[in-house]
């Protein structure tokens, strides 16, 4: 499972830093089918894992000029806010709906990210 893990990483700090995108487009679908986590379990120990992700695209992205730190970190609180209701609206929800959920999810951003992409922007 160190083998896994080790690419699950680092995928989802390539995949964060290619495309902006965060983590857990591939931190999640790892753990769950990796570890066999459940849905809620997976999404949070992807958020934790996300932290370092973030700081380390955050101070490359500095070193290019192209961080508005006030605005990341006003996003940051703000975020951190609605983590609050999401978590409770998470553990409110069945599992089985919240797996649809992000799967739909992925699928727009798939689809999100196929348009751009094909739109050459």
């Amino acid at each position: 499972m160190i083998v896994e893990a080790i690419v699950a990483g680092v995928a989802a700090g390539l995949v964060s830093g290619m495309f902006g995108v965060g983590g857990g487009v591939v931190f999640v679908p790892a753990l769950v089918f990796i570890y066999d986590a459940g849905q809620v379990e997976a999404e949070a120990t992807s958020l934790l894992a996300i932290i370092p992700v973030a700081l380390v695209g955050a101070w490359r992205q500095r070193s290019y000029g192209n961080l508005r730190a006030r605005e990341g970190i006003a996003m940051g609180v703000l975020a951190a806010a609605g983590a609050f209701g999401g978590v409770a609206l998470a553990n409110a929800v069945p599992e089985d709906a919240l797996e649809v959920a992000f799967a739909a999810l992925m699928v727009v951003v798939a689809a999100q990210l196929a348009r751009d992409a094909l739109r050459g922007g």
